[in-house]
C-alpha cells in the first residue's frame, strides 16, 4: 500500500478519534507523548494501533510500541515501516 504522509497522518488521526473521538486533535502538540495529552491508556492505545492496521495494513510489533511515543515519532516510525513493506 503507497499512502502520503498527509494520508498516513490521516489514518493515524481517524484511528485517535475512533478511540478518543473528544480528543481535539487542533491540540495535540506533536513533540509530547500522545497518551499523555489524550488521556488514553493501553487498551486504547492497542485500539488505536488495531484502527490503524486496518486502514494502513502496517503492523506495530510491541518491541517497538516506544517509537509510537509521540505524533512526530509515530508518524516517523510508520513512515519507515510502509518503505519496508
Amino acid at each position: 500500500m503507497t499512502l502520503t504522509p498527509d494520508q498516513l497522518r490521516q489514518a493515524l488521526v481517524e484511528s485517535i478519534l475512533d478511540v478518543a473521538p473528544e480528543a481535539d486533535m487542533g491540540t495535540v502538540r506533536p513533540d509530547r507523548p500522545l497518551r499523555a495529552q489524550l488521556d488514553i491508556d493501553s487498551f486504547d492505545f492497542l485500539r488505536v494501533l488495531e484502527g490503524l492496521h486496518a486502514r494502513t495494513g502496517i503492523d506495530v510489533p510491541e518491541a517497538d510500541y516506544g517509537k509510537m511515543e509521540t505524533l512526530e515519532s509515530s508518524l516517523a516510525y510508520l513512515a519507515t515501516r510502509l518503505a519496508g513493506s
